[in-house]
């Protein structure tokens, strides 16, 4: 699996609001199904926010946990 920094890197400018009139001044509740470095939330909230949304959200329904992260 890439590092959190490549897989940061590889999703710069993945993705778009192509109507951001659409999303300006809301809040916006993002659903992400397994979280896992949370690159993909991170670019797409910073494309809502650009984009004009008041708020952006990330609901993760599962997380990838290292075994490292986990308290014993």
């Amino acid at each position: 699996m890439p590092s959190a920094r490549a897989r940061r890197r590889n999703v710069l400018g993945a993705f778009k609001v192509p109507q951001a009139e659409r999303v300006a001044g809301r809040n916006i509740l993002l659903v992400d199904d397994v979280l896992t470095t949370g690159a993909n939330a991170e670019a797409a909230s910073r494309a809502l926010k650009r984009a004009g949304a008041a708020k952006v959200q990330v609901l993760a329904l599962a997380r990838v946990v290292r075994a490292a992260e986990m308290p014993i």
